[in-house]
Parts: C-alpha cells; structure tokens; sequence
C-alpha cells in the first residue's frame, strides 16, 4: 500500500470558483499492469484508506481501514488482481483540499471560502489524480452510497475510461425525506453558537478538526441524524430495543431537558450520544457541510432529459447493489438505475441482498457483498454470483442465472 498526495495546480470547481492549487490525497495498492486499475470510490465520511488495517496518524483517529473486508490481497476486490486507488474527495478533511485545508493567498484555514464543491468535482479530481498517476482507463469504478453517485458521474463524464460500473447502496437521487434529514443535520451545526459562521480554527491543535473547538454538540446531533438514517426498524429494535443503558455515561455531552433525570437513559441513546462524540472528534463540521450539500445536489439526470439518457455512452457493464432494509437508498431506486443502463442496452444487473442492516449493510456485511463484486469484477453480469431482478422483484436471468438468496445465511 502506498499513500500519498497530489497537487492537480488551479482547479475550477463547478460553482465558477477557484482556487491555486487543488490537493487530493489518496492511496494505491497492489501494481498496475495496464489493464487493472479499480477506482474506489469512498462514502459520505470516508477517506482514501480504504484498506490495510491499521490506523493512519494522518486520518485523525478515524477507524482503521474501512473496507478492509472488501479489499485486500484474497478479497473481493484482490489487490493481488487489481491496482486499487482511492481518493479522498475535495472538501473532506482527511487530506485533500477542503475548507480546514490552507488558503495559500492568507495562511488561514479556507472555512467556508472554499467553493462549492459537487459530486462532478470529485470525479473530475479523480480522472486528474488518474492522469498524474499514468492510468489512462479504469477496468472498474466501486463506490457505496454517494460514493455511488460518484460511480454514475463517472458514466457521465469520462463513458470512454471505464468498463465496468459497481454501485452499490446508492441512486439517482436522493428523496425528500432524506433531503429533510440533512437539512436538519445542517442546521444542527450551523445553530450551534461555537460554529461561528464557519470561522472556528483557533486552536493549531485541532488540525482544522472540531476535536476541541467548535460546533462540537452541533456536529455531534448532526452524525446522531445519520445514524439513524443508516439503521433500519428491524436492526435498531434487535440491537436496543427499549432497554435502559443501566448507566449516566453520555448524559453530559448534551443538554437535557430537566425531565431527563426521572426516565431511563436508554441504550439507543447512549450508541448515538457516543457516535456523535466520537465523530466530532475526528471530523470536520464545515466538510460535513459541504459534503453533504455535494450528496444532495446530486442528480443523474441534470443537464439530461432522463437518467437513461444520461449514462447512453457508457457501452461497458454495469452492476447496481441494493439491500432490502435500506430506506436511505431503496431497492426500487436501485431497480430505476439498472433499468436507466438497461433502457439504452448497456449489460447491466441489479442484484438485491436480503439485509436487516439497512444502509450500513454495503459496510457490514462482506459475506454477502464480496461474492457478487468479486465475480462481476472477474466476468461482469455473466458472472456466478451476479444475479438480476426486474422491475417485478423477480429474478431475471437475461444477464446472470443466479437469485440473490443463495447467498443469505
């Protein structure tokens, strides 16, 4: 594994903004031969240290590897077969340019001057990263979640630089609901009187992160929101039910009303109180800012008259990933997407896996998950463990023979 950064010089971002000199940080594994080059493309909160499983200094305490099941030498996507890179995205606060970054022009943190920045900004970083690293075509792009609308960008901008499309846990679009949900995630921070107006890089001990300063409680509420957005009904009643914690621990991370202290505190409360602890300490609120307004404004279809006509140059082979208990991003988003490659006869698949985990499956369950990515990597939709379903939710074997529910335990 090699990490390491990159300076792409000025970059125009889609916003008509610039800046001097656009940073990416990213990591590579595995060696490139020509011809095996998989871009993964990272979550939400995610950064370019993809695998490995160890913790990286320069990642300020997030978990170790996050798809270290899923890549690796023997796993799904064998970086033993493959040359994976993964890029941190602009805007994002574990090493590439984004608002705690540098502003050459004043020596401050960027804070809310950096520009804009959109999920057409992240791919167009990434095909200049590629290009800095001499990888001319992409045998596949993987991405979960916006990671996958990243995924999409790619059928958009660069159809001729890749052949074969993984997205996985994501769609065209995201619903209102979940627009609400990070209207309110935002605005947690944005109330929060420490956030200042996006200006809170005092402390030279931060790193740019609101580890010690700034909207620490309004960054915390905004993770507590995600989370829950993660989870399905099924896997928060199975995991905490009603059940009282049993303990104070977390009560004082957050104002409580006065009532609080003659109820139980309960375990779902003590899980979110200490993801919302833990996430403010390791990232940044300005980036959660931006990076969630990249994910919302995300549509396939923009400067298209439909989500088919906008992936119509893509001639390579595409599979999209759902899990049943995902609302975030349903199975039905899922079978609109393989349906909009299907529409212009692009080889596609929509395997659907029987999940109670809810959005966090793509990242929780790599029994499931591997077989499909490994054998659609290897063979594309005539792959074994690749199945398809129409629009009925029945299987469709015109691209793959196999249903999804071999796989279930």
């Amino acid at each position: 594994m090699t990490a390491d950064s990159v300076s792409l010089g000025a970059f125009t971002f889609e916003c008509g903004e610039s800046i001097p000199d656009l940073e990416i940080a990213y990591e590579t594994y595995g060696e490139f031969t020509g011809d095996d080059a998989v871009l993964v493309c990272h979550a939400l909160t995610g950064s370019a240290h993809v695998a490995g499983g160890r913790r990286r200094a320069d990642t300020a305490g997030q978990a170790h590897a996050w798809w270290d099941d899923i890549v690796g030498p023997g796993k799904a996507i064998d970086t033993t077969d493959y040359y994976v890179v993964c890029a941190n995205a602009p805007g994002s606060c574990y090493g590439s340019s984004g608002p705690p970054s540098t502003n050459p022009e004043t020596g401050e943190p960027w804070g809310t001057a950096f520009p804009a920045v959109t999920v057409g900004d992240w791919t167009r970083a990434q095909r200049l990263l590629l290009d800095e690293l001499g990888v001319p075509n992409l045998h596949a792009v993987v991405g979960g979640s916006v990671g996958g609308m990243n995924v999409l960008e790619w059928a958009k901008r660069h159809p001729d630089h890749v052949d074969r499309l993984l997205v996985i846990a994501a769609a065209a679009r995201l619903d209102p609901q979940c627009l609400a949900l990070d209207a309110i995630a935002r605005r947690a921070i944005t109330t929060d009187p420490d956030w200042q107006g996006g200006d809170y890089y005092d402390d030279p001990d931060t790193d740019g992160r609101a580890s010690d300063e700034g909207p620490v409680e309004g960054l915390a509420l905004a993770r507590q929101i995600g989370h829950v957005m993660y989870l399905s009904k099924s896997s928060m009643a199975d995991k905490f039910g009603r059940r009282s914690a049993g303990m104070d621990a977390g009560r004082d991370a957050f104002r409580m009303d006065p009532a609080a202290g003659f109820f139980p505190y309960r375990e779902v409360e003590s899980y979110l109180d200490y993801q919302g602890e833990t996430f403010a300490r390791r990232f940044d609120a300005n980036s959660y800012l931006y990076l969630t307004r990249a994910m919302d404004g995300y549509d396939l279809s923009a400067g298209y008259d439909s989500d088919a006509e906008a992936v119509a140059a893509f001639d390579g082979e595409a599979l999209v990933v759902s899990f049943t208990g995902d609302w975030h991003f349903t199975v039905e988003q899922g079978e609109s997407l393989a349906a909009a490659f299907r529409a212009t006869d692009t080889a596609a698949a929509h395997h659907v896996i029987d999940s109670d985990h809810g959005h966090d499956a793509f990242l929780v369950e790599p029994d499931r998950l591997g077989p499909p990515l490994s054998d659609f990597l290897a063979d594309g939709v005539a792959g074994r463990a690749v199945s398809d379903t129409d629009a009925d939710g029945e299987a469709d074997d015109a691209f793959a023979p196999v249903h999804a529910g071999l796989f279930s335990t």
